[in-house]
């Protein structure tokens, strides 16, 4: 079920707008990475192009919200429509098809969609690192090991989640029972009722258990486990944006753009957590602003592009792949699924 945010506005964009959309990570992973850039000197001169933009609920739309609200204040380059999805198999249809020219996605959906249209698809941007926890009501996890012989349901299944679960417990040599539920909130509302007591789980979810009920905790970040599984060697880079490529080749300019309007988007709710908390609530992202405002230090929002997105993209890409291959579609992207301009 999707909730249609329509805001087809034009204008053009600010002096101060960022040049370029760079991630620099803090040496703390559960610190939400903070994004800077270059103030633009020449803002683009050119007529705003009309974008039709997918975003989910979730981290990967938070971090789109103070876009949302500059094009409704007519303070970006181009006009935006914006589409609202609660799951990333309700935009795969659209965004192939051409009905979308952007959206956001799981990083290993990208690959797979790359593959699947034989390259019709870009990778834009990562804007989400990993932002799955496991969280307990007790004391007895602490570390991926303590799963050993333990029963942990999740959420995910045939997704991102099932993929890096079964990596980290491979690489840790752990074997433990998993339950899987059809939904992130499907998985709540059951940890909530006191059905499950060991969870795999996502922001806002995370935020939303321990609002309504304080006896649970997070017992690992998950993006930790992953570090140490991979040895450091790639970002648990969960999400990001996608372009369709005739649009990409059409719009290079625009596509510039766009970039420079979501890297201070990001930039924005990662540094003001509370007033855009009240823009993901307004737009629908997640249904309270209270809530939002706990998950963003939590959600990793980052946006990083071009060769240094190439790069870390790879790498996870290639843990997947070796890890199960059907996780990215059966192959490794070429080197042209990544948008470089």
């Amino acid at each position: 079920m999707k909730k249609i945010v329509c805001l087809l506005v034009s204008g053009m964009l600010l002096a101060s707008a960022l040049v370029g959309c760079t991630g620099n990570q803090t040496e703390t992973p559960t610190a939400a990475p903070t994004e800077t850039a270059e103030p633009s000197q020449t803002p683009f001169v050119y007529e705003g192009t009309t974008f039709r933009v997918g975003a989910l609920m979730g981290p990967t739309g938070m971090g789109m919200s103070k876009l949302m609200k500059d094009a409704q204040d007519k303070k970006t380059v181009n006009d935006y429509g914006f589409e609202l999805f609660s799951a990333p198999t309700d935009v795969t249809g659209l965004l192939i098809n051409g009905e979308l020219d952007l959206a956001a996605v799981p990083t290993n959906l990208a690959a797979t969609l790359y593959n699947k249209t034989k390259g019709k698809i870009r990778l834009l941007a990562l804007n989400t690192l990993g932002v799955l926890y496991v969280m307990e009501k007790g004391d007895t996890v602490h570390s991926i090991a303590d799963l050993e012989g333990k029963k942990l349901y999740s959420s995910g299944q045939a997704a991102t989640p099932e993929y890096a679960l079964n990596y980290v417990l491979k690489q840790n040599n752990v074997t433990c029972e998993v339950e899987y539920f059809s939904t992130h909130a499907e998985l709540a509302t059951q940890a909530l009722a006191g059905n499950a007591d060991l969870i795999l789980i996502p922001e806002p979810q995370v935020s939303n258990i321990l609002t309504k009920d304080p006896a649970w905790r997070i017992a690992i970040d998950f993006n930790d486990a992953w570090d140490e599984a991979c040895d450091h060697t790639a970002l648990f880079s969960m999400g990001c944006l996608v372009v369709n490529a005739d649009f990409a080749s059409a719009h290079p300019d625009a596509l510039q753009g766009f970039l420079l309007d979501y890297a201070a988007s990001v930039q924005y709710v990662n540094e003001n957590p509370a007033d855009a908390a009240a823009l993901i609530a307004e737009y629908g992202i997640v249904p309270s602003a209270g809530i939002a405002e706990k998950a963003i230090p939590n959600a990793k929002m980052v946006c990083i592009t071009g060769a240094e997105m190439a790069e870390k993209t790879k790498t996870y890409l290639q843990i997947l792949f070796d890890s199960d291959p059907k996780s990215i579609g059966g192959a490794i992207p070429a080197d042209d699924f990544y948008y470089e301009k």
